[in-house]
């Protein structure tokens, strides 16, 4: 069996708020820490049946960018639901939502801009 590392690095400003997010794994070809605006890490308690989560930003992530990020981890959220289930009719529906999610996002926008 082979052991597997991710190290987080988060570095905070004077009131705590995440003012750099580094990551690193080591069984990755990168050689340097690799560099994100936002991050969410989720684990399963099974002994609880509940998840454990760490949500971070920094004040760099644009509205915009949070609502690709969500986008993207809700569609491959499901891709991994899929893989796990093979339940193709909850998928269509959490990728459905995703969408219809994002697209909301994009006509709220396109009204603020014309504002």
């Amino acid at each position: 069996m082979q052991d597997s590392t991710i190290t987080i690095d988060v570095q905070l400003d004077p009131d705590k708020f995440p003012s750099q997010i580094s990551w690193k794994a080591s069984g990755s070809t990168a050689e340097e820490a690799q560099k994100a605006k936002a991050m969410m890490l989720a684990f399963w308690d099974g002994a609880d049946k509940t998840a454990m989560r760490i949500d971070l930003w920094t004040k760099e992530m644009m509205v915009d960018e949070m609502a690709d990020f969500f986008y993207q981890t809700l569609m491959t959220m499901a891709d991994t639901y899929q893989r796990a289930t093979r339940n193709e009719e909850m998928v269509a529906d959490m990728k459905k939502f995703a969408k219809d999610f994002y697209q909301k996002f994009r006509d709220q926008q396109m009204k603020e801009n014309q504002a």
